[in-house]
């Protein structure tokens, strides 16, 4: 993967023969063992083994912490065979670090769970960075008279995503980004391709609007025009929803949110199958994206993921299933609080069969192996803890009931163990104006709720008591 081949001494060669057999045995340990656990199993203990423990960590029985910025090297032949990618190494801390290897290993193998192929992983500092990781090496420009490159994107989106695309990229760098306002219509995703379209990117279930679409419809849709498909699960998490089992390319993920729930630090993450589908024609990037992006992109752009971050967030993405399971039933119970209740004009959660995108999002979103699972015994849907609701009477009321929230926290993050909520027109979509929250369907009176591992009665009687103050400060005449 180096950009430029070096001559190979017969020193250099005699350790490229042994990280060959090293990665031949781990494969051999990946493909017999490991692939064969369970989803949770892997959330467990992803590729970290009792011998690479007793081997190379003194026993450690969780993932250890590597601090040090750099690797020492025994020779200029290891070191010259590192620097250019022909053993495996973690020169430089920017670059790779054992800490960052197992969180990497552990996210490749949960994506890629129940997939025939080969999944890779690449670390990023936070979910942004993972966006801009994933749709960067496809927006190259390049000066053959065709004009720049454009790509195509669900329009209800995270609020940083929308900025990205429009500011970051459209008003600074001419790509232009088209729009899909109805992402379950594959017309509009159709109609926005051309010769120098590179990408399509969509977001699901989306934040905070619930948006879905087809997966594999779509992917299917990019690939008969040569293109990759780029997804952002983070609301769902690979415990509901694996988008490359259907059909995608690439998947990003904001491993802040759901993944590592606790709510310490930031981090993200690029996972990508093995030969992806692409029109751009640099075959070492095509042929294994997310390790290209890592040991080349963001070698040179730097955003890379602290250990005691990746750390913490593994530790976090061990109980992922269990905690998915949980929110999800009592997301669903608030969700039909809500819907019931006077002051409310309208709920949007995807367990809800009133939803407009439940029959699509039931084909896709299951609690990964529940039919093995001694609690249900066969397979069942869950929509996730992500929903919002509708306030009657308008911003002003909204706020009212927000403002009234005791124990639910008021705040833009989501994800969290604890229940978290935010208005998105003045937090997370503000910046993107009027407009572009009417293209995203984002109204003033909506309030996004993530629920967290509380009771859900405890939950419901805080929404209950912040929707009565409606009536004590707004009495009906």
């Amino acid at each position: 993967m180096a950009d430029n081949e070096i001559h190979i001494t017969p020193g250099m060669q005699r350790y490229i023969d042994q990280s060959k057999k090293d990665l031949a045995d781990r494969t051999q340990y990946l493909e017999q063992v490991v692939k064969k656990w369970k989803f949770d199993t892997i959330a467990v203990h992803g590729l970290y083994s009792v011998h690479d423990a007793l081997k190379n960590h003194q026993g450690a029985i969780i993932e250890p912490i590597f601090m040090s910025a750099s690797q020492a090297y025994a020779d200029s032949d290891e070191m010259a065979a590192a620097l250019a990618y022909k053993i495996p190494t973690w020169c430089y801390s920017r670059i790779a670090n054992p800490s960052t290897y197992y969180y990497e290993w552990t996210l490749a193998l949960l994506e890629g769970y129940g997939f025939d192929g080969t999944t890779s992983c690449c670390s990023t500092s936070s979910g942004m960075a993972a966006i801009s990781t994933a749709v960067l090496p496809f927006l190259q420009f390049r000066d053959n008279g065709s004009g720049p490159p454009n790509f195509v994107a669900t329009a209800q989106c995270y609020g940083g995503t929308f900025q990205q695309f429009t500011v970051r990229l459209m008003q600074e760098r001419n790509i232009e980004c088209r729009w899909v306002a109805d992402a379950t219509d594959l017309s509009q995703w159709a109609e926005k391709i051309d010769k120098n379209t590179r990408l399509l990117y969509g977001e699901l279930p989306s934040n905070p609007q619930l948006g879905f679409f087809d997966v594999q419809a779509v992917a299917d849709l990019a690939h008969s025009h040569n293109l990759p498909l780029i997804c952002d699960s983070t609301v769902a998490t690979p415990a509901l929803l694996r988008p490359i089992c259907h059909g995608a390319d690439i998947v990003v993920q904001s491993v802040t949110k759901s993944l590592s729930s606790g709510g310490f630090g930031i981090c993200g993450a690029v996972i990508s199958r093995k030969n992806i589908v692409s029109n751009i024609g640099d075959d070492g990037l095509l042929e294994d994206f997310a390790l290209n992006v890592k040991f080349l992109q963001n070698r040179d752009l730097g955003p890379n993921l602290h250990p005691v971050q990746a750390v913490m967030a593994l530790n976090d993405m061990r109980t992922i299933r269990s905690k998915m399971d949980m929110m999800s039933r009592s997301t669903e119970k608030v969700a039909d609080f809500l819907a019931d209740h006077p002051g409310v004009e309208s709920v949007q959660y995807l367990g809800r069969t009133d939803h407009q995108h439940h029959e699509l999002a039931a084909r896709y979103l299951w609690l990964v192996d529940a039919e093995h699972d001694d609690q249900y015994n066969r397979a069942v849907n869950r929509y996730g803890h992500l929903m919002s609701f509708c306030v009657k009477g308008g911003a002003e009321k909204t706020r009212t009931v927000f403002d009234n929230l005791q124990r639910i926290w008021r705040a833009t993050d989501l994800g969290r163990i604890k229940s978290v909520a935010t208005i998105p027109a003045i937090s997370t979509h503000q910046q993107q104006g009027e407009e572009g929250r009417e293209l995203a369907k984002i109204p003033n009176n909506m309030i996004r709720l993530c629920v967290g591992a509380e009771h859900p009665d405890d939950i419901i009687a805080d929404l209950d008591q912040a929707l009565a103050a409606l009536t004590k400060i707004y009495p009906v005449a």
